[in-house]
C-alpha cells in the first residue's frame, strides 16, 4: 500500500505542480519540479486505539513536522509523512504552507491522489491556477446535536437558517471567551470564496478565502455573538477583489489579524472550519478515511472544526487551542458541557 501511495503521490504532484515547487519570498514559487519533502514511518501501536483516545501530542508524530511552524522556515510548500501501523492501518500526515494554498486546496489535492492510487480516472481532479497551550477534543452529544443551537437561534432572531459553522462558532467563541476572562473579544474566520466570484471554480487552486471579524465587547448571551458573526459573513464584499486593487485588498484583509493582535487590548480567537471539505471522500483504494483531524498547533486562542465520522447526525468536531489555565476554565464549564463531550 505504502508502495501505491508514494507512485500515486507523485503522479497527483504533475497535476498539482506548484506543491512540487519551491517558495520564493512570500509570494512567488519558482515551479521548477524539485519535489516535496516526504517521510515514511513505523509506529508500533494499533491505529484504532490512538483514534479513540487521540491526544496532540501523539497526532503530532503522524505529520512531517511536530508544529506548524517549522513550514514558515521551508522552502517546500508541501510535506507529507506515510506512517504504517502495526496493526495494517496507515496514516497520513500532511502539511502545506499557507503561502500557497488553503485547506480547502489541500483537500483537493488529496481527493486528486487518492483517485489516482484507486486508478479512478473519471474522478480525477484539474486544478485551476488562475486565481503555548494545550489541546482538547469535542463531539457534539447525540442527544443535544448541533441542531439544538441552530434552532436557538431560529426562535430568538431574524436569522432564517443559519449553518452549523455560525452556530458552533457563536457558541464555542463565547465559551473560550469565558474562560479567558475576556471583556473584549474578536473572532476571526475565513470565508472560501470559490463560487462567489464567477472566474472561481471548485476546484480553484490557492489562498482563495476572505477572513471576516466580529467584535464583542462582553456579551454574555452567545445568540448575540452568532447575529455579529451572520452579519460579518453577509457583509464580504468579493467584488472588491475584481478591482484594480484587488491584490491589495486582498492582502490587507489578510493583515488584518496582525494589527489586532499587535494591539493587545482585545482577546483574539481564530476559527477555521473544513466542515463541508470533501476531505472523507479520499479514497486511496481501500476505502474512505477513518477519522480525520489537524494537528502541530501551537497558536493560542484557535479553533478548527471538521465534520464529525457520524455526518448524517450533524456532528462537528472540534480542536480548541487555549491557554492551561483558560482550558480548565473551559473543561469545567456547565454551559460548554452541556452541549459537547467526548475530551482528549
Amino acid at each position: 500500500m505504502v508502495g501505491r501511495l508514494k507512485t500515486s503521490l507523485s503522479d497527483a504532484l504533475v497535476e498539482f505542480y506548484p506543491l512540487a515547487g519551491r517558495m520564493k519570498g512570500q509570494i512567488f514559487v519558482d515551479c521548477n519540479d524539485a519535489g516535496i519533502l516526504y517521510v515514511e514511518a513505523q509506529a508500533h501501536a494499533i491505529l484504532s486505539d490512538i483514534i479513540k483516545s487521540p491526544e496532540s501530542g501523539v497526532l503530532d508524530k503522524l505529520t512531517p513536522f511536530p508544529t506548524t511552524g517549522f513550514l514558515s522556515t521551508l522552502q517546500e510548500p508541501l510535506a507529507v509523512q506515510i506512517t504504517s501501523f502495526t496493526c495494517g492501518g496507515i496514516a497520513i500526515g500532511m502539511c502545506i504552507s499557507h503561502r500557497i494554498a488553503d485547506h480547502y486546496s489541500l483537500s483537493s489535492f488529496t481527493k486528486c491522489w487518492a483517485a489516482i492510487a484507486r486508478r479512478d480516472d473519471s474522478s480525477l481532479i484539474s486544478p485551476v491556477f488562475n486565481s503555548a497551550a494545550q489541546h482538547a477534543r469535542f463531539l457534539s452529544k447525540p442527544e443535544k446535536p448541533v441542531a439544538a443551537l441552530k434552532l436557538e437561534i431560529t426562535t430568538t432572531t431574524s436569522i432564517a437558517n443559519p449553518s452549523r459553522v455560525v452556530a458552533v462558532t457563536a457558541f464555542l467563541w463565547s465559551r473560550c471567551a469565558a474562560a479567558c476572562k475576556s471583556d473584549a473579544s474578536v473572532a476571526c474566520h475565513p470565508v472560501n470564496i470559490r463560487g462567489k466570484i464567477p472566474s472561481l471554480t471548485e476546484n480553484s487552486f490557492g489562498n482563495l478565502f476572505q477572513m471576516v471579524f466580529a467584535e464583542s465587547r462582553g456579551e454574555a448571551n452567545w445568540i448575540g455573538l452568532a447575529e455579529k458573526l451572520r452579519s460579518a459573513f453577509v457583509a464580504l464584499d468579493v467584488a472588491r477583489l475584481l478591482g484594480e486593487r484587488g491584490f491589495e485588498v486582498a492582502k490587507e484583509n489578510f493583515m488584518e489579524i496582525s494589527k489586532l493582535l499587535e494591539k493587545g487590548n482585545v482577546d483574539v480567537f481564530r476559527f477555521s472550519s473544513m466542515c463541508r471539505f470533501p476531505v472523507y471522500e479520499a479514497d486511496f483504494g481501500w476505502g474512505k478515511p477513518v477519522w480525520v483531524s489537524y494537528a502541530g498547533v501551537q497558536n493560542k486562542n484557535c479553533v478548527f472544526l471538521f465534520d464529525s465520522v457520524d455526518m448524517e447526525r450533524g456532528g462537528v468536531e472540534a480542536w480548541v487551542v487555549l491557554t492551561p489555565q483558560a482550558m480548565d476554565r473551559l473543561q469545567g464549564d456547565l454551559q460548554f458541557l452541556h452541549f459537547t463531550s467526548a475530551f482528549a
